[in-house]
């Protein structure tokens, strides 16, 4: 019984992933909509994808003390509000500016469930499942994307251009699902203790442990507590000497997590397959919903393989197929006008081999490390700082992209769509793969095996200053 409780708190818990994936899929196919209903060029789409972002640094930013203060429940169920008047209120924007505004309100909710809902998990589950619990989070993410996917797909009428807005009002839909559901949940019982509230606190241990184990949990927590209060655990305990490896892979691996480009296939796929040939936005939003199927369905391998080849292996083979396969789609995309049709399926194919080899690393890899890396004391602050890094380096790409699209465009291989000259994506997937080249080079000094490796054995070798690539 009290398995089943912890999975359902669990599951309940990482709908917060799926407002993450929903909200981050849901723009590419509403784009090719406002842009035209707004009258808007690439550089303002830019901006209405990144006032997202920015809202979700100004959530992430903010959140760790006040989840602190509040309470882990509260904060997950104040983002859960504010995801569904954000999404309300973009589906009812009158104006651009208006659209703006609410994607910047609506990203603070993600912003601040990217934080609280694994810090949550993380503190609700034993031990012996904490891993596989906390990974519930990283596939929500990918099935919010994938249902964003369906749901643009839906409602996408290329006779009606303010068909867009329904795709913001169903975003109502897994933020109520999460309000409500969260609302039966108790708090993490970590956080209890820590405010005094003992007898609560070990209530909802006994719940999920079982009166048995309950007590030599909760004294190991009380253990934790006393020691944190002798110890530091501000900003200036992270900048220590001993931990700077540990802060390199955390903020390393979340900026070339970012800068091998793959929101920029996640916000506008639609659009590119547009560039390359697919005739109409509901046609190549059926091709971003093939995006999103491949994510899915190869997170769930990672989460699989993970314990079992071990992190590098599959860091390293993942960034050699995102190398390889983002070198040819630029080759596929400078000879898009030779190969007529049979590049439009190339290209296709090549974005669904990109995404795949980043789902089974790079993406979830870049999530689990940053929860591994850090000792006890500042694995909160260590956690927020990369999934702060994680919305910055977000927001660079999504608001760079056609930016780079148009500076990298060789002479002589423009894409026109509707008389808009729109440059050519391949001096971006160049730019992207030598990104790739450079993460596979910093992760081989960098990047940890931490296979069967237990967090106080992290915490010991960091600071008897072991070099991260000699962890085993």
């Amino acid at each position: 019984m009290k398995n089943t409780i912890i999975y359902v708190i669990a599951v309940i818990a990482a709908t917060g992933g799926l407002l993450f994936g929903f909200d981050t899929g849901v723009i590419s196919g509403a784009i090719p909509f406002f842009q035209k209903d707004f009258g808007l060029d690439n550089s303002m789409v830019e901006l209405v994808t990144s006032a997202g972002l920015v809202g979700a640094i100004l959530g992430a930013l903010f959140c760790g003390k006040i989840t602190d203060i509040l309470g882990r429940k509260v904060v997950i169920l104040a983002s859960a509000v504010i995801f569904t008047i954000g999404a309300l209120w973009s589906g009812f924007a009158p104006s651009i500016e208006q659209l703006i505004i609410a994607r910047l309100f609506l990203g603070i909710a993600i912003g601040v469930s990217s934080f609280a809902v694994p810090l949550y998990i993380a503190e609700i589950s034993p031990a012996n499942k904490r891993g596989s619990l906390v990974s519930m989070f990283q596939l929500m993410i990918t099935i919010g994307v994938l249902a964003s996917y369906l749901s643009d797909l839906m409602f996408a009428d290329e006779g009606d251009m303010s068909c867009w807005r329904p795709m913001f009002y169903i975003g109502v839909v897994p933020a109520l699902i999460l309000l409500i559901g969260m609302a039966f949940m108790p708090e993490s019982p970590r956080w209890l203790i820590s405010r005094g509230r003992d007898e609560e606190g070990k209530s909802v241990l006994a719940r999920i442990e079982g009166n048995e184990a309950m007590e030599d949990s909760y004294k190991t927590i009380k253990n934790e507590l006393i020691k944190s209060e002798k110890d530091k655990s501000g900003i200036k305990e992270l900048m220590k000497p001993w931990l700077r490896n540990a802060v390199i892979i955390g903020v390393g691996i979340m900026f070339f997590q970012q800068f091998v480009g793959i929101n920029t296939v996640i916000y506008y796929s639609p659009k590119i397959f547009l560039m390359a040939g697919f005739d109409g936005a509901v046609s190549a939003i059926w091709a971003a919903v093939g995006v999103g199927v491949v994510n899915l369905l190869f997170t769930i391998v990672s989460v699989y393989f993970f314990d079992r080849l071990g992190r590098r292996k599959l860091y390293f083979t993942g960034l050699t197929g995102i190398f390889v396969s983002l070198l040819l789609l630029g080759i596929c995309f400078t000879h898009f006008s030779y190969l007529g049709e049979m590049g439009k399926w190339l290209s296709i194919i090549l974005v669904f081999v990109y995404v795949a080899f980043y789902a089974i690393s790079i993406g979830p890899l870049g999530w689990l490390i940053i929860s591994e890396v850090f000792p006890q004391k500042v694995r909160g602050l260590g956690s927020s700082l990369g999934s702060l890094s994680v919305w910055v380096f977000n927001t660079v790409v999504t608001f760079t992209f056609f930016k780079i699209v148009k500076a990298f465009t060789v002479e002589g291989t423009e894409i026109y769509l509707d008389g808009e000259n729109l440059g050519n994506p391949a001096g971006a997937f160049w730019f992207y793969a030598i990104v790739a080249l450079a993460a596979i080079i910093w992760g081989y000094f960098y990047v940890p095996e931490t296979k069967g490796v237990t967090l106080e054995k992290i915490e010991e070798y960091w600071r008897k200053g072991g070099k991260p690539r000699h962890l085993r």
